[in-house]
C-alpha cells in the first residue's frame, strides 16, 4: 500500500477515536435508579384550557397521580428562581417582558394563561414534592448567566433534603459548572436535532455540536434527555452503548411512543395524556 494509504487511514482512525472519546458519559451514578421507575409530566400534568403548564396546579396534579415531573427554571434579576418555559412572558401571560428583568415584585402583576394562577417560584414548587415523586430540573440559561443560574438552584436545592431531584440543559455551561462544583448531582445533556426544529440565536457550529453531543466530555452527563422524534441520532445510540448512559427521552404525546420507548429502556417525559388513566384520554 502506498504511504498516503496508511496516512489517511491513520488520520481516519484518529478522528473517529477522537468522535468517541468527545461522546463520554459517567453512565454509573448509584442514585440513578430512583430516576427509572417513573414516568415524568412535562412541566407537571397540564391542559391548554384550566390548569397552566409549570403552574403549582399542574404540579399537584401529576402528584396526585403519582407521576413526577419535568419544569423550566429561569434566574430572575432579584436572585429568584421563577419555574417557566420561556424567557419571554408573551405567550403564557400576554406580556412582552423577560422573566430575567423582572423581581418578585415584579412578577407578581403577572398570571399565566388567562387564570389566577401566578408564576410559581422554585422555592413553591419543592415542598410539594418533599418525600415524593423526583424532579427534573431544567436550568434555562440566558446569555452569560449558566454559572450563577446553577450555582443558585443548588443552593436552594440544598435547603431541600428529602426532595429527589436531577438537573438538565441544553447548556452545556450549567453542566460543566455541576460537573466541577457539584458532583455528586445527577446530571443531564438536554439535546435535538438542531436543524430540524426552529432554534433561535445559536450559530450553526454550535448546534453541530449540541446535536450530535459533542460536549459531553466538558460534562461527562450521566443521563442524555433527547428530543423523543429524534432518537436515531448516532450519537445518542453511542453514548448509551459504549458509555452506558440512561436516556430521557421528550416530549412523547402518545401511548404508542410511550410504549416503544419503554421498550427500547427510556425514561419517558410525556404530556397531552395520562399514561396510567387511559379513561381521562
Amino acid at each position: 500500500m502506498p504511504v498516503w494509504f496508511w496516512i489517511i487511514l491513520g488520520v481516519i482512525l484518529v478522528i473517529c477515536l477522537l468522535y468517541l472519546l468527545a461522546l463520554r458519559c459517567r453512565g454509573s451514578h448509584e442514585r440513578m435508579e430512583e430516576f427509572l421507575d417513573h414516568r415524568y409530566a412535562h412541566r407537571g400534568l397540564h391542559d391548554e384550557m384550566k390548569v397552566p403548564e409549570n403552574s403549582l396546579s399542574a404540579f399537584r396534579l401529576a402528584l396526585r397521580y403519582g407521576y413526577g415531573a419535568e419544569l423550566d427554571v429561569h434566574l430572575m434579576k432579584d436572585g429568584n428562581l421563577a419555574v417557566i418555559h420561556d424567557s419571554s412572558l408573551l405567550r403564557m401571560t400576554g406580556a412582552d417582558v423577560r422573566v430575567e428583568d423582572l423581581t418578585l415584585e415584579d412578577m407578581n402583576e403577572y398570571h399565566l394563561a388567562d387564570t389566577e394562577e401566578p408564576i410559581p417560584l422554585l422555592n413553591e414548587v419543592l415542598p410539594l414534592f418533599e418525600g415524593k415523586t423526583p424532579l427534573i430540573i431544567e436550568l434555562k440559561s440566558e446569555g452569560d448567566n449558566a454559572e450563577a443560574l446553577a450555582q443558585a438552584a443548588v443552593e436552594l436545592l440544598d435547603r431541600y433534603d428529602d426532595v429527589t431531584y436531577c438537573i438538565e440543559s441544553f447548556d452545556p455551561r450549567c453542566l460543566r459548572w455541576l460537573k466541577k462544583n457539584r458532583p455528586e448531582i445527577i446530571r443531564g445533556q438536554l439535546s435535538q436535532n438542531m436543524f430540524k426544529r426552529r432554534v433561535e440565536g445559536i450559530s450553526w457550529p454550535v448546534k453541530f455540536l449540541l446535536t450530535h453531543l459533542l460536549t459531553n466530555f466538558l460534562t461527562v452527563p450521566d443521563f442524555i434527555a433527547y428530543h423523543c422524534y429524534d432518537r436515531r441520532n448516532l450519537s445518542l445510540k453511542i453514548a448509551r452503548g459504549l458509555y452506558g448512559a440512561e436516556e430521557f427521552t421528550w416530549t412523547v404525546r402518545t401511548r404508542q411512543r410511550m410504549r416503544a420507548a419503554e421498550r427500547d429502556g427510556c425514561t419517558v417525559i410525556f404530556e397531552r395524556f395520562h399514561p396510567d388513566q387511559p379513561e381521562l384520554d
